[in-house]
């Protein structure tokens, strides 16, 4: 992973079911990320949630959410 990048992280089942709640969305209505994306982590398949971690410029995290297809 290269410094610049964000953080990629593969949600498990339950960690996914439980942000689906939270934000009353299905899988559909996440913005999309390609499988052969090379920020993914190897393990990804289609239909996985990733979380992405990003660092704002005054030092703040900010998350956001991708289903892989």
């Amino acid at each position: 992973m290269h410094s610049l990048q964000p953080k990629h992280i593969k949600l498990n089942q339950k960690e996914a079911e439980k942000i689906l709640e939270k934000y009353n969305i299905s899988k559909a209505q996440l913005p999309k990320i390609l499988k052969d994306d090379p920020s993914l982590p190897g393990e990804c398949a289609v239909g996985d949630i990733i979380q992405i971690e990003r660092q704002t410029d005054d030092g703040e995290s900010s998350v956001y959410f991708r289903v892989v297809v």
